[in-house]
């Protein structure tokens, strides 16, 4: 390769997008200045850095210099190879214009682990031709952390009637999986949902007794019937959260297991309301939660636990004890919240007041929405930054969800993915002696076109808050679009001035009428963002239709929602497996319902 190059010289952005090239690099950066022929040159030795992380987070900071003449090499210096896999993957984000400036930049993460949580079991779980292509992605992100969401797509010996159909990862794909993130230097962590979420199990009959109750309770202010948590005061529940632990923890090398074990409302509902009316919902959850953490100990693995039930009650002293009392087990909490206003200062500093590691976990804003939220997504991740910066929080843990279908489809995702892991580093521009701080700009007219189709509704959603709950005013974790789809009529004119739902209609119109073309996408990608739009289109047709009484267009609407639920369905095969399509497409059919009545 090196002679060829040298025989035919290529100038440098194209060099650093050939995929060949790129792909290399990824997963071979030691070879980096021979794949090159000279025109990347690398450098060991440490970089000196103002920023606030650790020694950890020190030791993956990189300095780029790219000389002022025509064809000249880049000198990366680096202390090592994850650092130099960094600095390339900086470098092949410059790379996209077809000139590279002169500069001298220094680069350090703000967070040691910079990771990824990707929801798989709401409907969709990707394909591994398509886990490959995520990958790959995380990589050009410097992102080194991976965790997929699991309640019931792994492949359990003995638990076939729970993932059977439903596109499971099967222990040899998982295996595969985390050897191709290691060779990216991406850390895949385990991961299963050992306590809530867990309704596809315990409708089952072969887990039907394990579960807290099967009457009505609470989620927050949302009524809800049925099964949700395992109940725990069974001693069999441990026992099959044991099992899950024990299979899956062989399959990745990572020392962490995400036990999640989050928005438990339903216990004190059903079979533990004795035990939590006796010591108290937080004192209950927290007895389960040291259970589990033992046996992920026993298993070699640190547990990682999501730390809403015992940060959104009061601070007392009682529930500091109770989050204490976790401490022998060493375990991870994660800090969540997805709103502008999540309180993850607070909540960080209790943590750490309790002698606990804290990773603060902003989402991407994607689900229930179509195109993403992008104000909210911002406002959310610079809120979480700032609070882990802070704090020193080791970790950054972007959230990914399915929620409602899981209809946002891989470039809604990807853009949200690149819009928010460069602000995890400190980057500095040298010159003349000085260090000044300096923006990494990733915007695209694709991105530009997705944030404002993502935005459209977005005065609407400050009043459309009833579309979720009576009594609530700003709408939260979905669009006003969105929810609108999931609504009958009366709910929709009772909400909002006609006038916003009109003009987030024309905002989607416009937006869909121009939508960009990016020669560097796929045609796969191209037909995403349309479905995208035009299910944007469709929502707010259907809403402002229904406002004005307009017949001709509702009578319209059955056969255009049709055209949707094909596309999707094309859409969807095209990266992910079949198994969760139909649960997916049910969400068609409940709005073909509520259109008709």
């Amino acid at each position: 390769m090196s002679d060829s190059l040298a025989r035919n010289p290529v100038p440098m952005p194209a060099l650093l997008r050939s995929t060949r090239v790129r792909s290399l690099l990824l997963t071979n950066p030691a070879a980096a200045s021979e794949i090159t022929a000279g025109l990347i040159r690398v450098v060991e030795g440490q970089v000196a850095t103002d920023a606030s992380c650790d020694s950890e987070g020190a030791a993956q900071a990189y300095r780029i210099a790219i000389a002022p003449e025509g064809n000249r090499p880049v000198v990366i210096t680096a202390p090592n190879t994850t650092a130099l896999r960094h600095g390339l993957a900086h470098l092949l984000s410059l790379a996209r214009s077809d000139s590279l400036p002169a500069r001298d930049i220094i680069a350090s993460p703000r967070f040691a682990k910079r990771g990824l949580l990707l929801d798989i079991s709401r409907n969709r779980v990707p394909t591994m031709q398509h886990f490959v292509q995520i990958l790959d992605e995380l990589a050009l992100l410097r992102c080194n952390h991976l965790q997929l969401y699991i309640e019931h797509t792994f492949a359990y010996a003995g638990h076939e009637s729970a993932w059977l159909g439903h596109g499971a990862l099967t222990p040899d794909e998982l295996r595969r999986l985390d050897t191709l993130a290691r060779e990216r230097g991406i850390e895949l962590a385990a991961n299963q949902n050992c306590f809530g979420h867990l309704r596809h199990w315990l409708d089952l009959p072969q887990y039907r007794d394990l579960a807290e109750t099967h009457g009505d309770w609470m989620f927050d202010i949302w009524p809800r019937s049925g099964p949700f948590s395992l109940c725990p005061t069974d001693p069999r529940s441990l026992t099959l959260v044991a099992d899950w632990i024990a299979q899956q923890a062989p399959c990745v090398a990572s020392d962490l297991f995400n036990i999640n074990c989050d928005e438990v409302y339903d216990i004190a509902y059903g079979r533990s309301k004795h035990d939590v009316a006796q010591r108290g919902r937080v004192a209950v959850f927290c007895e389960f939660v040291s259970k589990v953490c033992s046996e992920v100990r026993a298993r070699g693995k640190r547990p990682m636990f999501w730390g809403d039930v015992v940060l959104t009650h009061d601070a007392t002293p009682e529930h500091h004890a109770n989050l204490a009392s976790l401490r022998n087990h060493n375990p991870i909490a994660l800090v969540w919240g997805y709103e502008p206003d999540t309180p993850f200062d607070t909540w960080v500093q209790r943590v750490h007041a309790a002698g606990l590691e804290a990773w603060v976990c902003p989402g991407t804003s994607c689900w229930r929405s179509i195109a993403g939220r992008a104000t909210d997504r911002r406002e959310n991740v610079a809120n979480a930054i700032a609070a882990g910066t802070k704090h020193a929080a080791r970790g950054f843990l972007l959230c990914e969800w399915g929620d409602s279908g899981h209809w946002q489809t891989w470039p809604v995702t990807k853009h949200a993915l690149h819009d928010s892991f460069p602000s995890l580093w400190e980057v500095a521009e040298v010159g003349n002696h000085v260090t000044t701080p300096t923006h990494e700009s990733h915007a695209t007219e694709v991105g530009t076109w997705l944030d404002n189709l993502a935005d459209a509704d977005l005065q609407l959603r400050a009043v459309a808050g009833p579309l979720s709950k009576p009594g609530l005013t700003r709408l939260r974790n979905q669009t006003a679009l969105f929810a609108s789809l999931a609504h009958a009529r009366d709910t929709i004119a009772s909400v909002g001035h006609a006038d916003l739902w009109r003009l987030a209609q024309s905002r989607v119109h416009a937006l869909a009428a121009s939508k960009p073309i990016d020669p560097a996408r796929t045609s796969l990608e191209h037909d995403e963002l349309a479905h995208t739009a035009n299910l944007l289109v469709f929502a707010a047709d259907r809403a402002v239709a229904i406002l004005d009484h307009d017949t001709h267009t509702l009578s319209q609407l059955p056969a255009r929602l049709s055209s949707l639920e094909r596309d999707h369905r094309r859409l969807w095969l095209a990266r992910s497996r079949a198994g969760g399509l139909e649960l997916s497409c049910a969400h068609f059919h409940r709005i073909a319902q509520l259109t008709s009545s």
